[in-house]
């Protein structure tokens, strides 16, 4: 006679069939980028472009000046490295998948998608990867070495694990606020407007909390955590951190952002009556 066979764990299965398809998703946005290289290498050069002005911005203010804050300037360039790693890792992720919500919503696309025997926010939110977002999180680390050897500073292993965790909580942040908005797609015709105002405050994700009194820090804190995203993670390379619950604040507004982000697109989800209704 033979044994029964146990009963088969659906997690594991389950993990594995989204690993698969996500590796799947890679593949297809590899391709779709190697085909259109000339794109690809212009929008390399455009973020690098960018993040030059960046950097020159900081070192005209600190002709001026010795401080931002209680911030010197290298440790301003390292921040601005980071905010720049944090960005373009969102960027390659996800910002593409959140902006074109909309689209998927006004043509009717969305619907096929909620048929699809696979979550909907997954493939939403990863079907596409920006390649060049990879390339230039990478000068964005780069920077912060310099800068880092410029402040003398040494780096223990643990604590540069403690930064990318840190940062991977702040990418969080970045994407469950996009797609927050991007969701207020069920309600409107477009809503590029609305997330592309929202990537302009990747700019204060740059700037030192010191720069920031009163109303302002706490609103950028709490409400919209941009002066947690990028600050905290600096602050744990160079000993600067005033106590261990400004990362637990990090971590827990990246969990309060994304949980907010599912009621609000299950309550979307429920209300959309699809594009041929």
């Amino acid at each position: 006679m033979s044994l029964p066979t146990p009963p088969q764990s659906v997690a594991p299965s389950q993990f594995k069939r989204y690993l698969t398809l996500y590796a799947a998703l890679w593949r297809n946005s590899v391709v779709r980028e190697m085909t259109f290289k000339g794109n690809f290498l212009m929008w390399i050069f455009v973020e690098i472009l960018w993040f030059a002005l960046q950097l020159s911005f900081i070192g005209v203010i600190y002709l001026h000046t010795e401080h931002i804050g209680d911030w010197t300037k290298w440790e301003v360039v390292m921040l601005v490295g980071a905010s720049h790693f944090i960005q373009q890792m969102f960027q390659a992720f996800f910002l593409t998948n959140c902006v074109q919500l909309s689209e998927l919503v006004r043509t009717g696309r969305l619907d096929f998608m909620l048929l699809l025997p696979v979550n909907t926010r997954f493939l939403i939110s990863l079907r596409q990867v920006d390649l060049g977002g990879f390339v230039n999180g990478m000068l964005g680390l780069a920077v912060m070495a310099y800068s880092g050897h410029q402040l003398g500073l040494t780096v223990p292993i643990e604590r540069a694990i403690g930064f990318l965790f840190l940062c991977g909580a702040g990418v969080f942040i970045h994407y469950s606020l996009m797609f927050l908005l991007s969701s207020v797609a069920f309600w409107t015709v477009r809503a590029q407007g609305i997330v592309w105002g929202y990537y302009n405050l990747f700019n204060i994700a740059r700037l030192p909390d010191g720069a920031f009194k009163g109303g302002f820090r706490i609103f950028f804190r709490f409400l919209i955590p941009m002066l947690l995203v990028a600050n905290v993670p600096v602050k744990l390379l160079i000993h600067r951190l005033e106590s261990s619950w400004e990362m637990l604040l990090l971590v827990a507004m990246s969990l309060a952002c994304f949980a907010v982000s599912e009621l609000f697109w299950q309550y979307s989800i429920r209300r959309y009556t699809s594009a041929s209704a």
